[in-house]
């Protein structure tokens, strides 16, 4: 199989989230973040092979399910994670709602760096704790960063018991460097401030970029996180449901496990693992590397037009964030939000209204994403050609 990007896939009508929520099928969905390709070659010959078998009983994870795991992430990103300190469980956000329940008690508080990860708000408060915000600011660079002084503030706080870590980062598009995952360690090392790393946008990094699991930067690092990975999000197999926890301390990986078993997402299916061993192996890394390449293509038309764009009003910029990982792109619609007196959730309803396209509304990141938009960029480029012409049009009216 031949990988085509530029392939239309019809998905409207499959019982897909992302096409078939709309209230018509004109809309386009440039919003979940999932995407519009076929999995890779590797993948459907081991799942077409395992459909072959006819039988889909328990499954049991097998020991090359695990090597691989080990093998990818030595080989291709030199984090050498032991055997023994991983457990399985069906996502990340399950993931992280187990890793939660083990560690935060009613009242305490988990500190998130925002805007971020809409679910994770969710995560804490469904156990019980309160969210703590720490803005990001945007540098000169036009990007991200921490604000260091009131990040750890807001750790010094002795409620505050864990700090949940996006990277890369979702939505703005950071890959966090080996220096600032440093600098998180140590900060977070000195008040007692538990570090749990989403990392299931760890293979989607841009040309030019590094990814550094938070794990591999020091031996201190790893001995106060519990990581979450997955090869769902860059492999495009969400709905098999498969995910990992890397924890190195043995008490908090037994809590951990216990957790797990408590929410009943200790099983997975029969295909999960079948998938993820085909994707990390040397095709899975040839097409990923492809997929990349192709996501930049797409996010370097969007800057253009968007430029384009700009010239259409005096009165209304946007101002896209550069992209270093994630297929996300993460869009400064504040002037547009003024213009029809609305906030970004007003300005996405309209946008679906008027140009019948549906990205995701910023404030749902947390308060700081208020007056953004983010935009879905894993999909045929003739796709979000179509979704900004339409975008232009309405700005243009």
């Amino acid at each position: 199989m031949k990988n085509n990007f530029d392939e239309i896939i019809p998905r409207r009508g499959s019982d897909c989230y992302k096409w078939d929520c709309a209230d018509a099928d004109d809309v386009l969905p440039l919003w979940v973040a999932d995407m519009d390709f076929k999995a890779a070659p590797c993948i459907q010959r081991a799942l077409e092979e395992r459909v072959r078998h006819g039988i889909f009983g328990y499954e049991k994870v097998p020991e090359r399910y695990y090597d691989s795991v080990v093998a990818w992430f030595r080989q291709r990103h030199g984090w050498a994670i032991r055997r023994d300190a991983m457990l399985y469980t069906t996502g990340v956000v399950p993931a992280l709602s187990s890793i939660l329940r083990a560690v935060v008690m009613t009242g305490d508080k988990v500190l998130l760096t925002t805007p971020v990860y809409n679910c994770f708000f969710s995560c804490v408060r469904n156990n019980g704790a309160e969210v703590v915000e720490s803005p990001l600011t945007v540098g000169d660079d036009g990007k991200y960063h921490f604000d260091w002084t009131d990040f750890e503030q807001k750790c010094s706080d002795d409620k505050v018991v864990a700090y949940i870590l996006c990277n890369p980062q979702n939505p703005g598009g950071r890959v966090w460097t080996k220096d600032e995952l440093a600098c998180i360690g140590d900060i977070c090392r000195r008040h007692d401030v538990l570090v749990v790393s989403d990392e299931i946008h760890n293979e989607l990094v841009m040309p030019g970029y590094t990814y550094t699991p938070f794990a591999a930067v020091s031996k201190e690092n790893e001995a106060h996180s519990v990581t979450c990975i997955s090869a769902s999000k860059s492999f495009n197999i969400a709905g098999l449901q498969m995910a990992n926890i890397v924890c190195t301390d043995p008490a908090l990986r037994r809590r951990i496990d216990r957790a797990i078993n408590i929410h009943e997402t200790c099983d997975v299916n029969p295909f999960a693992p079948v998938a993820t061993i085909a994707a990390y192996s040397d095709e899975g890394a040839t097409w990923l590397d492809e997929l990349n390449r192709y996501i930049k293509g797409n996010f370097e038309y969007l800057t253009q037009q968007f430029e384009a764009i700009n010239g259409l009003s005096v009165n209304c910029k946007f101002n896209v964030m550069p992209l270093e990982g994630t297929y996300l792109a993460w869009v400064d619609c504040k002037d547009l939000c003024a213009l029809h007196h609305t906030d970004s959730k007003g300005l996405e309803e309209l946008i679906v209204q008027k140009a019948r396209v549906w990205f995701n509304e910023g404030s749902m990141y947390g308060q700081a994403g208020e007056g953004y938009l983010r935009i879905n960029l894993a999909c045929p480029r003739s796709t979000l050609i179509e979704a900004l012409r339409r975008l232009a049009h309405f700005v243009k009216e």
